[in-house]
């Protein structure tokens, strides 16, 4: 299985990144760590976390206030969205891709 970003997926997590280490120095480093981690986490079990909006699903982060939304697609896992749990919360629905 492949793992994919969109484009806006991966400018949030270098916006995310920035903010963290700008807050305080290292902070970025370890929310793109643990976002990785969540990545990989997903890639390896695509089907195991809850829908959020069908047919997307979500994966929560345990230190950070955010959420990965993604879509699972025949041979590919595609991140939809990095975003926080609390703020705007279906912006991203029109980024996804057309069937």
């Amino acid at each position: 299985m492949k793992l994919i970003f969109l484009r806006i997926a991966r400018n949030e997590m270098a916006e995310i990144k920035r903010y963290y280490n700008f807050q305080q120095k290292g902070l970025g480093d370890a929310f793109q760590r643990e976002a990785q981690t969540a990545a990989q986490l997903i890639l390896a079990r695509p089907l195991s976390w809850q829908i959020e909006i069908e047919p997307t699903r979500r994966f929560i982060l345990n230190r950070f206030p955010y959420k990965m939304v993604y879509l699972v697609q025949a041979e590919q896992v595609v991140i939809v969205a990095v975003m926080h749990q609390h703020r705007r919360p279906d912006y991203w629905v029109d980024h996804l891709p057309n069937p």
